[in-house]
């Protein structure tokens, strides 16, 4: 069976990757400038079931409950601050190559919750919900942001 990854996935992860990576050698290097880090080292988590890109996908499909919708925003909304917040902190910690630090921003300036949300689950709908399953909310959220609102 072949296994498909999301595009705005594969696109997310490639980001998360470089900052991860940037952000750990920064961090690294200001302990202990001794020891390398290599991104091989680093060991991807488990996919969290209940935090899955199909699980968020579901919950912010319900438009009817106002409990769901409220979750789907707060998460929605908590991934793009944390990831946000992750490029600032790295891009303060460390020097980056010109145009790192904007290509890998979101610009978001003026677009409401509700549009990402949108773009999320039309994205979700191009891809089977056993790959969704397989992929963490944060980088299909991200992965799609970056599709939509890649500052460039």
């Amino acid at each position: 069976m072949q296994r498909h990854v999301p595009v705005f996935a594969a696109r997310a992860a490639s980001a998360l990757l470089m900052i991860t990576t940037l952000g750990t050698a920064s961090l690294a290097n200001a302990q202990t400038p001794a020891q390398p880090v290599t991104p091989a080292t680093a060991v991807a988590p488990a996919v969290d079931p209940t935090f899955s890109a199909s699980s968020l996908a579901q919950l912010c499909r319900n438009r009817s409950d106002n409990v769901a919708q409220g979750q789907c925003v707060g998460a929605v909304r908590g991934i793009i601050h944390g990831y946000q917040y992750g490029v600032l902190f790295l891009a303060q910690r460390t020097s980056l190559p010109a145009n790192e630090t904007q290509r890998v921003s979101l610009c978001l300036r003026n677009t409401p919750v509700s549009t990402i949300v949108d773009d999320f689950l039309h994205d979700a709908a191009q891809v089977s919900d056993d790959a969704l399953k397989r992929t963490p909310a944060e980088v299909a959220v991200l992965g799609s942001v970056h599709s939509h609102h890649a500052c460039s």
